[in-house]
């Protein structure tokens, strides 16, 4: 078999895998919607959330009861352009399966009431959300909606989307709260500040760390840094205060995720070297996203 075969066969298993794990996150993701969420009366961030409240103000003012799937293609058309503009093809295409699969499955399975303590519903409910969308991200595909705006505004602009998400799902949450009544709303907020903070913790690929390294072979290490996640690292001269040997000292900023790579190989070229990992707040300058296919 050829190189070109082998490549071709690589993106062939890899997209399989892509596309089971989607169809898997969009289950998930519409068995917490029928549960937690609208068993719940809690309402979700994002595209969903306005998909909901406008699903539930039709059924209290209008009487008239309208499919999820509907709403939340049309609520996607928008961010989906940007995706296939800006981000990536085959990426926005897989995000695509999700939104559409996601939606049937809302449509197909009932809403059923899992427990009726406002509280469970807010915390677990916000968990099973984390799980669905990082098992989307993992793949390069997303939950649809401001997943796209929030790549495209932190890859393409350099800004950090966070705000411009929180001050939308404010806006939804405030309507929903004088439509529906505030107490739904305010656990609602719990649930997306648990569904934040526990994707925060599962999904690191746009979360940096620094790496300072004292290592007796800097240059084998900087290279092994830029094959393995195409970062680059500057070298520091130090002296140890114990023994006064000068030594060199590997400092480098890489995405949080790479850093279960990095450490086994750094160890691996010099067992005796030292490594410090510190979370990096914020990089400015020419830092290298690995592009959205």
């Amino acid at each position: 078999m050829s190189d070109k075969q082998k490549k071709i066969v690589s993106t062939l298993r890899w997209d399989c895998i892509r596309l089971v794990v989607v169809l898997l996150a969009a289950l998930l993701m519409s068995i917490n919607i029928q549960t937690f969420i609208n068993g719940g009366g809690l309402i979700p961030g994002g595209a969903q959330g306005l998909t909901i409240v406008i699903q539930r103000a039709a059924l209290k003012y209008l009487s008239l009861q309208i499919a999820y799937s509907p709403i939340n293609i049309c609520l996607n058309a928008i961010p989906v352009y940007i995706g296939f503009r800006y981000i990536g093809k085959k990426f926005t295409l897989f995000s695509m399966i999700m939104v559409l699969a996601n939606g049937f499955f809302v449509d197909v399975i009932p809403i059923h009431t899992v427990t009726h303590d406002p509280l469970l519903v807010a915390v677990f409910g916000g968990i099973l959300n984390a799980v669905a969308i990082t098992m989307c991200l993992e793949v390069d595909a997303t939950s649809g909606g401001t997943d796209f705006i929030s790549i495209f505004l932190s890859q393409r602009k350099g800004i950090d989307a966070f705000p411009i998400i929180l001050a939308g799902n404010v806006i939804v949450l405030t309507i929903a709260g004088a439509m529906f009544g505030w107490e739904k709303a305010l656990y609602s907020m719990i649930f997306q500040y648990v569904s934040t903070q526990t994707l925060h913790v599962l999904y690191r690929t746009y979360q940096q760390r620094t790496l300072f390294i004292i290592t007796d072979m800097p240059d084998k290490v900087c290279s092994m840094i830029y094959s393995t996640c195409s970062h680059g690292a500057t070298l520091i001269d130090g002296e140890g205060s114990y023994a006064h040997k000068n030594k060199k000292i590997v400092y480098s900023i890489v995405s949080a995720s790479d850093t279960r790579k990095l450490i086994p190989k750094i160890k691996e070229i010099d067992p005796n070297a030292f490594i410090n990992s510190i979370r990096t707040e914020e990089v400015m300058g020419n830092f290298y996203m690995r592009p959205r296919d």
